[in-house]
Formats: structure tokens, C-alpha cells, sequence
């Protein structure tokens, strides 16, 4: 698949990319996505940290009150709810979320979500996006020339470019990664997809080399 490759200030670059058909090419499957995103978004949650319950914490079962002439509740033990130390009523449990999913599958579902973006014509790809000054209104210049949506996430090579990073801090709707954070949901969720060139290197020896993801 050819695709046509930009400079960041909506120039034509000097040469086109020929993305790999098995990386960009792919039939999107929906199960296939929504298995990955799911997996992903439980992965994110934070375990809950269950609270001490009656028969967790450390106090005294024995009875301390005679059952009647005290003129108090007849209660057995100090562990009751009621009482300062005693344990939680109706608490939070343990709640530990730690799916699996296999490695092809999130290999699959990857190659999928990049396919996706380039089968609804939403897929960018740029000689770089590299800024000499780390200016905001410069790069909303750029960024409205090239015709994106709302929702952009750029993805880069082996690391982020500092100056757009810093750039595109105070703009509304863009998300940057390097190559390595390139993820399901990330892709989805954004309107347009912006690869460098570097980017799509790197991700075609990702699967190439590996055959997967970590």
C-alpha cells in the first residue's frame, strides 16, 4: 500500500512510503478489537484495597459485660462495628483485576486498529515532526494546514521530538507516543492517526523481529 508522505507544514515530501500490507493491510475484525481494548482498559485498573472486616482485626472475643444488671447492650465481643478498633461493616473487598490475553491475539488486534485507520483514510504519514522552537501557535499553523480532526495522536520513532512535545502541551486533542507506546485504544480513540516515518520503520521491525508485542 503506497501512501502519500507530508512535511509537517502540509508539503509533499520528496518520496512515498510503501506500508506492508501485513501491518496496514488487514481486514479489521470487531471481536478482535474489542477483545484488546477490553484486556487493556482492565489492565489499567488499580486493585482495590479491601478494608479490615469483624473477623480481621486483632481485638478481644471474650465477653465483657455481664448479660444483664449492667445497664448496657449485651454485646459479646469487641470486634463489633459499633465500637472504636472494631471492624468494618459491609466494607470493600479485595478486588484484583488481572486479565490475560495472548500475545498474538494483541499482536493481531494491533496490526487491526492500524489497519483500520488506513482502510477510513484517516492514516497520516510524515517525513518528521521535528520543530526548531518549541512554539505553540507554529505548530497549530502546521496542524490546520494538514487537515486533522479534533482528536490526533501522533506517533513517533525511537523517542518523542522534545520541541513538539512541548509544543503541542497546551493543545487541545493531541496525544504523542513513541513507537514502543503504540496501543489499541490510543489508536481508536483518536480521529487521525500522524506516523512518521520513523514511526512506521519501527513498528513494521516490531512485528517483523518479534512476531508480537510485550
Amino acid at each position: 500500500m503506497k501512501l502519500k508522505v507530508q512535511t509537517l507544514d502540509g508539503k509533499a515530501a520528496k518520496a512515498d512510503i510503501d506500508l506492508n500490507d501485513a501491518v496496514f493491510g488487514l481486514e479489521p475484525r470487531a471481536d478482535i478489537l474489542h477483545r484488546v481494548v477490553t484486556w487493556q482498559r482492565e489492565k489499567a485498573r488499580g486493585t482495590a484495597r479491601a478494608t479490615r472486616e469483624r473477623g480481621d482485626v486483632a481485638r478481644t472475643g471474650k465477653k465483657f459485660g455481664n448479660q444483664k444488671g449492667g445497664g448496657t447492650a449485651r454485646h459479646g465481643n469487641r470486634r463489633a462495628p459499633i465500637f472504636i478498633g472494631g471492624g468494618k461493616a459491609h466494607g470493600a473487598r479485595l478486588r484484583d483485576f488481572n486479565p490475560s490475553l495472548n500475545k498474538k491475539i494483541r499482536a493481531l488486534g494491533l496490526k487491526m486498529a492500524l489497519s483500520s485507520k488506513a482502510k477510513a483514510g484517516s492514516l497520516f504519514v510524515l517525513e518528521n515532526v521535528d520543530l526548531q522552537e518549541a512554539k505553540t501557535q507554529a505548530l497549530k499553523g502546521h496542524i490546520g494546514k494538514l487537515g486533522l480532526g479534533k482528536k490526533i495522536l501522533v506517533i513517533d520513532g525511537e523517542a518523542v521530538n522534545d520541541n513538539f512535545r512541548k509544543a503541542s502541551a497546551n493543545l487541545v486533542g493531541i496525544n504523542m507516543l513513541p513507537a514502543v507506546g503504540a496501543n489499541v485504544y490510543d489508536i481508536l480513540n483518536a480521529d487521525s492517526l500522524v506516523l512518521t516515518r520513523a514511526a512506521v520503520e519501527k513498528l513494521e521491525a516490531r512485528f517483523a523481529l518479534t512476531g508480537g508485542v510485550k
